[in-house]
């Protein structure tokens, strides 16, 4: 007798196929219901994803409201969206971000209140491939930093030193230390709000 074999069922395809048929029907029939459907199915994941980084949750709901806003806007480009999911939760961190940069009235303290290790909770593999990419920015931008500004930048945010303490420690004044930080965290700035629509200036306080 020969051996049966067994079809295995895998959830992931069968949710990629009809996030990939939602995505069709609104792209080329204007489907509201598909819309609904979508926000049904990946809303609940991105609010949580993004109060992983605003921690308020009117706060991810607004987030989350905006992004899907934005694909309607855009729904007759949607069927040159490869992967619409990871797309939604990379706009979900760019509007998170921008949305923590708004609530604290003063983005420059926004690298401070979102630790770059913490940033995300990785609970599904967009938002792990997502933190992979914002961790590899951080870094990046870290490592090509000048010597001075990157031995600064790792004092004061890692170690957790006062600019006194740094200028003392290195011989230089606390004015050099503050301008070395502004340079760093402007940089790393630039990175970690690239695609958000007007980039908050970023520093450290202290």
């Amino acid at each position: 007798m020969a051996p049966l074999h067994v079809m295995r069922f895998n959830p992931s395809d069968c949710h990629m196929e009809v996030l990939k048929d939602l995505q069709l029907q609104i792209a080329m029939h204007d489907d509201i219901r598909a819309y609904r459907q979508l926000y049904m199915l990946l809303s609940d994941g991105l609010q949580h994803f993004s109060f992983s980084i605003t921690k308020s949750r009117e706060g991810a709901e607004e987030v989350v409201s905006d992004a899907f806003i934005k694909i309607w806007q855009m729904r007759s480009q949607l069927h040159c969206i490869d992967n619409l999911k990871g797309y939604l939760y990379t706009t979900t961190r760019n509007l998170s971000l921008n949305y923590t940069a708004r609530r604290l009235k003063d983005p420059i303290r926004v690298l401070n209140e979102i630790p770059v290790e913490t940033l995300i909770e990785c609970n599904n593999p967009e938002e792990l491939l997502i933190a992979k990419e914002t961790f590899k920015k951080f870094e990046q931008v870290v490592n090509e930093l000048p010597v001075q500004c990157k031995t600064v930048f790792q004092m004061v945010k890692d170690e957790g030193l006062k600019y006194k303490e740094v200028a003392a420690e290195m011989n230089i004044s606390v004015f050099t230390v503050r301008n070395q930080i502004s340079i760093a965290t402007k940089k790393i700035g630039k990175a970690l709000f690239q695609g958000v629509s007007g980039p908050p200036v970023l520093a450290i306080s202290n």
